[in-house]
């Protein structure tokens, strides 16, 4: 089927819930069993045995991103945080190495330098921009090799096939971190990847009101992932996954408009005065925009933006005045967001130094001429301010 049609079915089973169309909310903690010999069977890894271990509800969703990622299993959870730290530490050890790239979501650089490096494994980050030459920084304890394209508030392409291919030839794994383009915009497992992680909080939620992360298996490393959630207590509600259920299905149309009106948005800031430089992969311009036309199928509505020299007074009158554009942390929500962001204090491996200060969009739902038009007026603020 095609995606816009697993997005609609996946998950769903009409006919073992009284013909209900979503699947129904399972609140449980404790399963009762019918005898002593059912209580004592050995468990399976999708079966009903304890509310933590997952319910109906629970493996609806599960079915739904794997079955749309071409992955063979998921694990949901309670953030996408969580999904990425529980994940890493199902695969990795004291003595353990893992590559980690230098653009990385800043919460998980905080998980490898406090804890990972409280249990002895040593991380080491890498240029975005390695390709197969991160065959040089392998080491025979390297368990796993972490990509996250495109990057966090940079927004490098890597080239996730060419690493993959060195990552397996040297036995390490491939995790990537792939909220930014959703199952839709890049197939994981069709470009080498061994454990797709989305912070479902973003666009699979879509409404800017459910914290979730869901990691997504191959299926040679699919049940070490589910022992290993299971042991650290991963656990998400069932009423968080009916919500993300209820997201999945009209996905492929709010990316739709999400790519649309943040391509948009990005080409108009391109010819503004103000701006130096957009970061966003789908611009002919972009430096990664040729490997995001051969791996992607399209993009969202996360971008970034390096403004031309001006003070930060500057920058908070633009954005203080939009009436469009909230600020927060969070992004892939219906409502268009910008936020600052320092990039630098972010990086080891590489430099990075825009020359200007650096913005970050997020692209929601709303009119694009009305959110170009909050945007004017916001110029207008910067330079009078300047």
């Amino acid at each position: 089927m095609h995606d816009d049609t697993l997005l609609v079915t996946a998950g769903r089973a009409p006919e073992q819930n009284h013909g209900a169309v979503n699947p129904p909310i399972y609140r449980a903690s404790t399963i009762l069993y019918p005898s002593v010999a059912a209580l004592e069977a050995p468990r399976s890894l999708r079966g009903v045995s304890y509310g933590r271990s997952g319910v109906p509800t629970t493996f609806a969703l599960e079915d739904a991103v794997a079955t749309l990622e071409g992955g063979h299993g998921a694990v949901v959870t309670g953030s996408g945080k969580t999904a990425i730290c529980q994940a890493l530490t199902s695969f990795l050890q004291a003595g353990d190495h893992l590559l980690m790239v230098d653009s990385t979501y800043g919460p998980t650089r905080q998980f490898c330098d406090r804890v990972l490096a409280r249990f002895g494994v040593e991380t080491t980050y890498y240029d975005p921009l390695i390709g197969a030459e991160i065959a040089g920084l392998i080491r025979p304890n390297t368990k796993i090799v972490y990509v996250e394209s495109p990057g966090s508030q940079t927004f490098e392409i890597q080239d996730v096939p060419a690493i993959a291919a060195v990552a397996h030839a040297n036995g390490a794994l491939v995790m990537l971190d792939n909220t930014w383009a959703t199952p839709l915009y890049f197939k994981a497992f069709e470009h080498g990847v061994d454990i797709s992680i989305h912070a479902a909080t973003k666009y699979i939620g879509g409404h800017s009101d459910l914290m979730m992360g869901i990691a997504v298996a191959a299926e040679p490393v699919f049940a070490q992932l589910r022992h290993g959630m299971q042991d650290q207590g991963a656990y998400a509600s069932p009423d968080d996954c009916f919500q993300a259920l209820r997201g999945l299905r009209t996905m492929a149309i709010r990316l739709e408009r999400h790519h649309r009106t943040g391509l948009r948005l990005a080409e108009w800031l391109q010819a503004r005065p103000e701006v130096a430089r957009v970061l966003h992969p789908a611009l002919p311009e972009d430096p990664g925009h040729q490997l995001w036309r051969r791996d992607f199928k399209g993009a969202s509505g996360l971008f970034g933006v390096i403004l031309q020299p001006c003070s930060k007074a500057a920058v908070a009158a633009m954005l203080d005045g939009l009436e469009l554009f909230g600020m927060g942390y969070s992004w892939g929500g219906f409502e268009s967001l910008v936020i600052p962001t320092q990039p630098e204090k972010l990086r080891t491996a590489t430099t990075w130094a825009p020359g200007g200060p650096c913005l970050r969009f997020h692209a929601g739902l709303e009119d694009a001429d009305d959110l170009i038009a909050d945007l004017a007026a916001g110029f207008a603020r910067l330079r009078q301010a300047a």
